[in-house]
């Protein structure tokens, strides 16, 4: 299978890159490396420094790769950002959607978007929440997200493709930026492998859905597999609490650690986890790796000095 992944040098989609060479496929990424990074992507695959915001450059790209497949992960992904600047939020998220899915339809590629599990529902939903339920995002980014989902199922309609969406819920593993704002699980380890505290918003007992990298990479696989369109939730339906990820990044790092506690941030969801039953039926995918293990993992590459090829 030919497949072209959009923000293959990020994060999530270097795992996806590998995920798919593992499998035997072709891949290309196409990058603009704003946040993505060159040394995470397999030396054998070719990197395009593209912006998807570059309608021309995005079709070139695609026609000259001709995909089957378009894993599409490029993405703005701070909420914070998204709420200071919705407009350019938008126009990544939305508008760069929409040229994705032009440039597909010139090839007859599928395209899998990696959409929000963790911001697209809000709150007052039942937890674990399914896909049934009405999307409320909070926020631009995920209001811009639920309308790239809107984009697809409009394509499907008009033109008869079978694109579908990964609701991911909180991904976390090796090479996810454990300097930054998001990304607690990273965040969390470097503050203990530095003998620093961990810093906790409000009472720590909210709850989020911890997945893994490297399962989410196999769902992007598993979707690949089908031929039709879908809408699926990417998670582990197991709700875990600030404090109780302290003290698994506590059990890796060897010792207690002890929080510092602020106040907590207004507007934020106290309760998230996804319900992951069509994933098993439609796809043949659950998630496998336990928290503790996945944790392990990503304190063992910050303490290896966050090499951008580690990790699984």
């Amino acid at each position: 299978m030919r497949t072209l992944v959009t923000g293959g040098a990020g994060f999530i989609g270097s795992h996806v890159t590998d995920a798919l060479l593992a499998n035997g496929d072709e891949v290309v990424v196409l990058d603009d490396l704003s946040r993505g990074r060159p040394g995470r992507v397999d030396p054998s695959v070719t990197v395009y420094k593209t912006d998807i915001s570059d309608a021309d450059a995005l079709r070139s790209v695609v026609e000259r790769a001709h995909p089957q497949v378009i894993c599409h992960l490029a993405a703005q992904i701070d909420v914070r950002v998204s709420v200071e600047a919705p407009a350019a939020d938008a126009a990544i998220n939305v508008v760069g959607t929409v040229n994705v899915l032009e440039a597909a339809r010139a090839v007859g590629a599928r395209v899998l978007f990696a959409s929000t599990g963790g911001a697209i529902y809000g709150a007052g939903v039942p937890v674990p929440t399914s896909e049934d339920e009405q999307p409320g995002p909070e926020a631009p980014y995920g209001t811009a997200k639920y309308c790239a989902e809107q984009y697809l199922g409009l394509y499907n309609r008009l033109y008869g493709t079978t694109h579908a969406a990964l609701r991911l819920a909180n991904v976390y593993g090796p090479r996810q930026d454990p300097t930054g704002e998001a990304g607690v699980v990273g965040i969390f380890c470097n503050r203990a492998l530095g003998g620093e505290r961990p810093t906790v918003f409000g009472d720590g007992a909210q709850t989020r859905d911890y997945v893994y990298v490297g399962d989410v990479a196999e769902a992007f696989l598993a979707a690949a597999r089908t031929d039709k369109p879908g809408l699926w939730n990417i998670g582990t339906s197991i709700e875990t609490s600030v404090l109780e990820l302290i003290d698994v990044v506590g059990r890796a790092a060897g010792r207690t650690l002890e929080p510092e506690f602020v106040p907590a941030r207004p507007g934020e969801v106290l309760r998230s986890a996804l319900a992951v039953e069509r994933a098993r039926a439609d796809l043949g995918w659950s998630a496998h790796t336990e928290l503790a293990d996945g944790v392990r993992e990503v304190y063992r590459w910050i303490e290896a000095d966050s090499p951008d090829r580690a990790g699984r």
